[in-house]
């Protein structure tokens, strides 16, 4: 359906930000994905918190792997940059990109596939390196575009569209972003839009790598009642922590709430993040506690959704290098190749 062009002409009493973009300028072109997926609500999410935060979409860039969600970045922001990478390599793409043009927007879309399986390393040295980014994986436990098989996140027992199990010990990617050294970890529902939006908005905010599952049911090969990553279970089995809304820097923070109810976590930047919390026990903040409380409900056999950890004081993989400012193609020949003087002293410091 991507041939089928879509109206250029906006409605004139359309909603604009302060940018002056309409929602519809966040867009892409016609989804061919299977009616009813869940991909195609995460994109609407992306649109909508996109639009929120007044990103002009040319400041995006947007790389993904192989895999029905790494067709995603076709069906939103179609005015941003955009690289559809090789299987399970997307991260390393968006690393080099990342380092030389630091002004950009990074977003990174993934599935449990080309995340966790062939691109399961990548994964993990992309967080741990603290890129600025917002990766999303897009989890439904199949292979969608090859007819169904199981994925490495499908869980132990679950069963198959035809009927068979999964004998196989499913790969956690909340939990491996936990001990990977992510410093923003979210996991949601694409069913659940109310959660899902503003968790982006804060991951794209976050000065570091962010990360966020969701769990998005494959309407075609894995939302049957022997699936543990169909709508049902899923709203049946989800234990959200929090709920989360998101204030940019500039908005003025006003509130009236009662002790223990909301706790307001603000990033180095400014920016806040507010929980309303639903478990007065849980705190994001920190780490240890979150990869027990996701293992001990994940025993229960229950989805813990909402923000699983925040660093307020999480840095870059540019601050930990201390790379230059300015993008590479801005700098001039002389800055780029500054003689063999000063090479000879940058190598002096290495002996």
């Amino acid at each position: 359906m991507t041939y089928l062009a879509k109206p250029r002409l906006h409605h004139p009493t359309l909603a604009k930000n302060r940018v002056g973009y309409t929602r519809r300028d966040y867009e892409g072109k016609i989804s061919t994905l299977c009616a009813g997926c869940g991909h195609d609500s995460i994109s609407a999410a992306i649109i909508q918190a996109c639009w929120e935060l007044d990103i002009e979409p040319h400041r995006v860039a947007k790389l993904s792997g192989i895999g029905c969600s790494s067709k995603t970045p076709d069906y939103f922001l179609g005015n941003s940059h955009g690289f559809n990478t090789v299987h399970g390599r997307m991260p390393s793409v968006l690393t080099g990109a990342n380092l030389a043009n630091r002004e950009l927007i990074y977003l990174g879309v993934s599935g449990d596939g080309d995340s966790a399986s062939i691109g399961l390393g990548q994964f993990a040295h992309v967080l741990r390196r603290g890129v600025n980014m917002t990766y999303i994986v897009e989890n439904n436990g199949v292979y969608g575009l090859t007819k169904g098989q199981f994925s490495a996140t499908a869980d132990k027992g679950s069963k198959s569209k035809r009927g068979q199990a999964n004998n196989d010990t499913p790969i956690d990617l909340a939990s491996l972003a936990l001990v990977m050294g992510a410093t923003f970890i979210g996991r949601s529902f694409s069913g659940d839009k109310a959660q899902l939006v503003p968790l982006i908005r804060a991951a794209i905010a976050h000065p570091g790598a962010a990360v966020i599952d969701v769990v998005s049911p494959c309407v075609a090969f894995n939302n049957h009642s022997g699936s543990t990553k169909s709508y049902d279970y899923v709203r049946e089995h989800n234990e959200a922590v929090n709920r989360l809304d998101f204030f940019p820097q500039r908005d003025e923070i006003t509130t009236e709430y009662g002790e223990g109810e909301v706790i307001d976590v603000r990033q180095h930047d400014g920016s806040i993040l507010r929980l309303r919390k639903l478990h007065a026990e849980y705190d994001p903040g920190d780490r240890v506690r979150a990869m027990a409380y996701v293992q001990e409900h994940a025993a229960r056999g229950e989805v813990v959704t909402g923000l699983l950890y925040v660093d307020n004081d999480a840095c870059d993989l540019h601050e930990q290098i201390n790379s230059v400012e300015q993008p590479l193609n801005t700098l001039t020949a002389a800055e780029l190749c500054p003689g063999s003087a000063v090479l000879e002293k940058i190598n002096a410091s290495l002996r």
